[in-house]
């Protein structure tokens, strides 16, 4: 299984008027750990672009469990369960400071060529780079 942690601080213009992370921040420290998932296995969104594939969201699903508050650093566990094919479906769960869970949620991305605008396998490449975690 592909996993990663990333962490985050929260900064004072992702809170609301209430002290607290706003709630659409959350899929923004999702990406962001995603995206640093992909980079630490040697791969990149704008290298999978230069192979002519993008990655759309397809699916996004959100639990608020408790608040996050500006200058606390969040930790962001990312884990991708079942190898990716046409889709790639992550999990997350996004801890505070005192390794409680505050929030959890899963996107469903999609392979898509650039040039048809349809939905496509993962680069080779790609595939080669992950598939020691699913072994």
């Amino acid at each position: 299984m592909l996993k990663s942690e990333t962490k985050i601080r929260v900064r004072y213009g992702e809170t609301d008027q209430m002290g607290y992370v706003y709630y659409g921040n959350y899929p923004l420290y999702y990406e962001v750990a995603r995206t640093d998932m992909i980079r630490k296995i040697g791969w990149s969104y704008k290298t999978m672009e230069k192979n002519g594939i993008m990655m759309p969201v397809a699916s996004l699903n959100v639990k608020y469990i408790r608040p996050a508050f500006y200058d606390n650093e969040l930790t962001i566990k990312v884990k991708v369960k079942k190898f990716p094919s046409v889709r790639m479906e992550f999990e997350y769960e996004v801890f505070n400071e005192e390794n409680k869970l505050i929030n959890t949620g899963d996107t469903t991305l999609v392979f898509v060529d650039m040039k048809t605008g349809k939905p496509t396998n993962p680069p080779e490449a790609f595939i080669k780079l992950i598939e020691k975690y699913y072994e």
